[in-house]
């Protein structure tokens, strides 16, 4: 099969590679025939994680069902389904807790498998002709008959959907509230969605990338231009000196200043400042326990310089973490199939496998007009 392999920092490659196969009874082996390409994924095509070469890259998966293994029960050849990055075993303490981000069963020795990501387990990611699929009675989402009609925005259930809605959850946001998300990427502009879906009665965007907060302005959020440093003050202007009443922080680790250095601590320390007092912030952003190429002594140990003293002075509450995804996802997923939401307004190329590492290149880069790019591996 053709898949998307990581040699690398900064150098991936469409290659053949050994078709994925049911090695276990309770796998299911699905064509893909869309996959996206996550701000995650840059991390490690950087070179920023241990992540090793010769791996398959890709964790935003959809596709349809060629195959089942003999203890598969509730998922058919044929079915159209869509996969959450987070591979969860179904059974686990964590699992039957709703927390399928932290399987202790997927990825023994730790808390939280996923497809084709550092850190997270042996399993090849789905930027590929063929993907496996552990414990596919869990996993698989299936979807129903209007999932090749809307196959770009039923995609999107796999990771950033689930992940923007988890940033307002994790935040607290409650009806006739206020939220402030720090980060247009793919995630903060599903987080101003989700926001808009829960009732919120404002919803401010900050970043620095003009063609992302038109999008976001697009979505009916005030887009706050940080190109100048300037964005705490302008949230606190908009909201008489109080701050929004919650916040999201949808950047990570290598969040930018003006001057395009990396401050890791810079969307964390804004937040305290722009989100009023015992407001909640919610983080989805991905932080790193080690990052040993990072500019500062701090980062290289996953630390940075949190403004604690103003945080707890204002007695804010921080929820943390990467979304469980099965948690999320059957839900948003009628949101779609009744018209009330479509994320795939977000995407602005759809590529051919051949083309991902073109993909890879111009996303990092933050090339304007790239704001989420999918693949289509079996076109």
């Amino acid at each position: 099969m053709k898949a998307l392999v990581y040699n690398g920092p900064c150098d991936v490659q469409v290659k053949d590679m050994p078709d994925a196969k049911i090695e276990k009874p309770t796998d299911v082996l699905v064509r893909i025939t869309t996959t996206n390409i996550c701000g995650s994924d840059l991390h490690m095509y950087e070179g920023r994680t241990n992540m090793e070469t010769g791996r398959i890259l890709g964790h935003e998966n959809m596709g349809e069902v060629i195959e089942v293994g003999n203890a598969v029960e509730r998922v058919k050849v044929g079915d159209v389904v869509c996969l959450p990055f987070n591979i969860g075993c179904g059974f686990c303490e964590n699992c039957e807790r709703g927390l399928s981000g932290a399987c202790l069963t997927a990825n023994p020795g730790t808390a939280g498998a996923a497809y084709g990501f550092a850190g997270m387990g042996p399993y090849s990611g789905g930027q590929a002709e063929l993907l496996r699929v552990p414990f596919g009675d869990y996993n698989c989402l299936v979807l129903p008959e209007d999932a090749k009609e809307k196959e770009n925005d039923y995609v999107m259930l796999s990771d950033i959907f689930p992940t923007g809605y988890h940033a307002t959850e994790l935040a607290g946001l409650k009806p006739g509230e206020s939220v402030v998300i720090y980060g247009a990427g793919p995630v903060g502009l599903m987080a101003t969605m989700s926001a808009f879906i829960k009732g919120a009665s404002e919803v401010f965007v900050v970043d620095t990338h003009k063609d992302r907060l038109a999008l976001a302005e697009k979505l009916g959020a005030v887009a706050i231009d940080d190109t100048e440093g300037a964005g705490v003050e302008k949230i606190l202007n908009l909201t008489n000196g109080k701050g929004a009443d919650c916040g999201c922080e949808c950047v990570g680790y290598q969040c930018c200043d003006k001057h395009g250095k990396e401050v890791p601590n810079l969307t964390m320390n804004n937040l305290v400042q722009t989100v009023k007092a015992t407001g909640g912030i919610g983080v989805v952003g991905v932080f790193l326990p080690q990052d040993p190429k990072g500019p500062d002594a701090l980062e290289k140990e996953g630390k940075i310089a949190f403004d604690f003293g103003n945080f707890w002075f204002k007695g804010q509450k921080i929820g943390t973490g990467q979304a469980n995804v099965k948690h999320y996802n059957r839900y948003l997923a009628k949101l779609i199939h009744k018209g009330k939401a479509a994320p795939s307004q977000i995407i602005s190329h759809e590529l051919a496998l051949e083309d991902a590492p073109t993909g890879y290149r111009n996303f990092d880069k933050r090339a304007e007009g790239w704001t989420k790019v999918v693949l289509k591996p079996n076109k």
